[in-house]
């Protein structure tokens, strides 16, 4: 396994843990919150073995993530890069992570991302640009003349002329990138697939649009923003993902609760079964997808109601935490 293991770093002795965490689904115990912080430190900074490194991301994969273990992950995650300012204006930034992209339906995150830059809301996309078989968010963007940005600068640059910016996970987060690159080599997902999606990377309040795919996901998600997630750094919607992506599916709208300060609001409840389908694009490839996003951004289509009312919600917190920031400040 080729990783970025650094030799001349001060290794880091994981074995106390991979045999704590390693024992299976029934008799795997969790990390401290603590112990995760320095472990995921370490494999972020190369100061693991590659054969112990394999053993962790495969323990954590049968074993599952526990509440106090994420939140020990994303200490160390976040403080792994340097954090982004916070934009001026009357919306705190709209976080959106794209990993997924879609493979059955079209990809309508692009559209919800320019519906709320064209209010004015800071948009920042951060995912990746390629994933076979599926059709990315910076795929479609591209198409639309939105290419990747490489600097904090471009990416004010694009809030002020009311853009939506795509950073890639490369650019935001290497360290992080790494570890989801050994995707490719151990053909499972990781937990850095999990804190991607739940990454908060500026230095004041933001709102993270958040998905889960299985019901476990769910309940510990709902956990961590109940009662581990850093308190005054911005809020979360919790959602079902469309394919994996954090945009409402065009059809039946997901359930969304709202994370505040520890507190939990059902703000959209879940759409009945119909037989009734919105207007979509015809070809689900990129080309297409974008073309019928600029067409319903031009209402020559109409934008599909539950992406609608998603893009309503956004906008309505994103200007109460600008509001409470400003207040603090």
């Amino acid at each position: 396994m080729q990783t970025n293991h650094d030799p001349d770093k001060e290794a880091f002795h994981a074995a106390r843990l991979i045999k704590e965490i390693g024992r299976g689904v029934k008799g795997a115990r969790s990390m401290t919150r603590e112990d995760a912080r320095l472990l995921y430190g370490a494999m972020l900074d190369g100061r693991v073995s590659d054969l112990e490194l394999g053993a962790i991301l495969l323990a954590m994969r049968i074993k599952g993530e526990s509440v106090d273990e994420i939140a020990g992950f994303m200490e160390a995650a976040e403080g792994a890069f340097a954090p982004l300012p916070v934009p001026p204006g009357p919306y705190a930034p709209v976080l959106i992570p794209s990993y997924n992209g879609a493979r059955k339906l079209a990809n309508l995150t692009p559209l919800l991302a320019l519906l709320l830059a064209r209010e004015g809301v800071p948009v920042l996309i951060h995912g990746v640009q390629q994933d076979p078989g599926r059709v990315t968010t910076a795929e479609i963007l591209a198409e639309m003349g939105f290419g990747p940005t490489g600097t904090t600068a471009d990416m004010l640059d694009a809030f002020a002329n009311r853009q939506p910016c795509f950073m890639p996970i490369e650019t935001l987060a290497p360290k992080l990138a790494r570890q989801l690159s050994l995707r490719r080599i151990l053909g499972v997902r990781n937990s850095a697939h999990t804190m991607v999606k739940i990454l908060q990377p500026f230095d004041g309040p933001a709102l993270r649009l958040v998905s889960y795919t299985h019901p476990e996901y769910l309940a510990m998600l709902t956990d961590y923003f109940r009662s581990a997630a850093p308190a005054g750094r911005g809020d979360a919607f919790l959602m079902r993902g469309t394919e994996g992506e954090t945009v409402a599916n065009a059809n039946r709208a997901q359930q969304i609760d709202w994370f505040h300060a520890g507190e939990q609001t059902l703000l959209a409840e879940r759409d009945a079964p119909t037989d009734e389908l919105a207007p979509a694009p015809e070809g689900r490839d990129a080309p297409a997808t974008a073309d019928w996003i600029l067409r319903a951004l031009r209402g020559e289509q109409p934008v599909p109601p539950p992406i609608a009312a998603q893009v309503a919600h956004c906008r309505r917190v994103a200007a109460a935490l600008r509001a409470d920031m400003d207040i603090t400040c």
